[in-house]
């Protein structure tokens, strides 16, 4: 299988492939964690492929993050506060109270957990986790509303949450903030395409001095446009969708694949269906559609994959055994309040929330198992699954 890609990339690639031609291709499926243990060295040669996820959270149950066979994910711990506004409104931010908590008692309970997981402080912490059979787990926090308060003090709220294990920092979620436009914000021409703010240059530098990740997952597109020229290190969009396939404002056009690609960063592609297909009955092969896309729009390298609900999958839709028509209905009064205000793409009723099949512990294999029977070579299987993601985490944190 063929896909553009551009000179970066393709000096990436190159660079990629002369390393796996050294240590040879990584099996799916060879070997369990466990052999390990027992013999290293045969373990290295057939365990299986390496598993990165761009999106999800600490589970309840932490036995998860080992039946999920992934080595490593992007792990949203951000919490949030209700703010009255001068209105009467509740606001919901991701503030500096909520989050500074949040992080904390993530922090005590990874530590207090070292057989299962690892914080991931340093891209090299992916191969420690595979290697000593755990979970790295580099934290995130969805809206930079959480460091707001120290825009005038050198974003000293930056320094704190990096010390808490703070590695990844997503610029605003849905709704923009004094750093960025939002994916859904609505004026009164129906404006939805929002710059990237002076306060939000100085949070990339910062975020690029601190060698920390930026990722524009739910920023408007001019934003992530412009993120993607003012950043010095490779960004990511963590979770989304293509909005070639389903023309809605949570997806990213064209031009934000490709610039982001441009950076060395990556795109991932998420699990909540209704952003994926506006086919009324979702599938696998809709999910591989959407990966497809983003390789022949920003190449091999800046393809990978994201979840956006729990390990174990949506809960709601796990207790109603994937029942997409009754489990949709919880999205509607929110869907609604959306089209009113004319946001792009609300206007489609939601048929589904989740591929069934993917909606499940072993999802990671079952993608990975979709790619090889919709032709992806074992390399670019290799790459979409976990090494795309293990360059990008290597490369800005350091």
């Amino acid at each position: 299988m063929r896909y553009s890609a551009n000179r970066r990339q393709l000096l990436k690639g190159l660079s990629a492939a002369g390393l796996l031609s050294q240590l040879g291709t990584l099996p799916a499926f060879a070997a369990t964690r466990s052999t390990f243990t027992t013999n290293p060295s045969a373990a290295w040669a057939s365990k299986q492929r390496l598993y990165i996820d761009g999106l999800c959270f600490l589970p309840d149950d932490l036995n998860d993050a080992t039946a999920s066979n992934i080595d490593a994910y992007i792990c949203d711990i951000s919490d949030i506060e209700a703010i009255k506004q001068a209105d009467g409104t509740i606001n919901y931010k991701r503030s500096y109270k909520a989050c500074i908590k949040s992080i904390t008692e993530a922090k005590q309970r990874v530590e207090a957990n070292p057989d299962k997981l690892l914080l991931g402080l340093t891209g090299k912490d992916v191969s420690l986790a595979k290697h000593t059979e755990r979970t790295a787990v580099f934290f995130q926090i969805q809206g930079a509303d959480c460091v707001e308060q120290s825009i005038d003090t050198n974003l000293s709220q930056v320094d704190e949450f990096y010390d808490k294990g703070l590695r990844v920092l997503q610029l605003t979620h849905h709704y923009g903030n004094p750093f960025s436009g939002g994916a859904l914000d609505n004026d009164a021409q129906g404006g939805l395409n929002q710059p990237l703010t002076p306060a939000g240059t100085a949070l990339i530098n910062k975020l690029n001095h601190k060698n920390i990740l930026v990722d524009v997952s739910h920023s408007s597109a001019q934003s992530a446009l412009d993120t993607a020229r003012t950043s010095k290190s490779p960004i990511v969009q963590s979770h989304g969708a293509a909005r070639a396939i389903v023309n809605h404002a949570r997806c990213s056009p064209d031009t934000v694949i490709k610039a982001i690609a441009d950076t060395g960063g990556l795109f991932g592609v998420f699990m909540m269906s209704f952003w994926l297909t506006n086919d009324k009955v979702p599938t696998v092969e809709h999910y591989i559609a959407q990966l497809k896309h983003v390789a022949n729009i920003g190449g091999i390298d800046a393809v990978a994959i994201a979840n956006d609900y729990p390990l174990r999958g949506q809960k709601t839709l796990l207790e109603l055994n994937n029942n997409n028509a009754e489990g949709v209905k919880q999205y509607l009064d929110w869907w609604y309040s959306l089209r009113a205000k004319k946001v792009l793409g609300y206007d489609i009723e939601p048929q589904h929330a989740v591929i069934p099949e993917l909606n499940h512990i072993e999802r990671m294999n079952r993608i990975d198992m979709a790619l090889g029977k919709a032709g992806f070579s074992s390399l670019e299987r290799d790459k979409i699954m976990g090494k795309n993601w293990e360059r990008v985490l290597n490369e800005v944190l350091k």
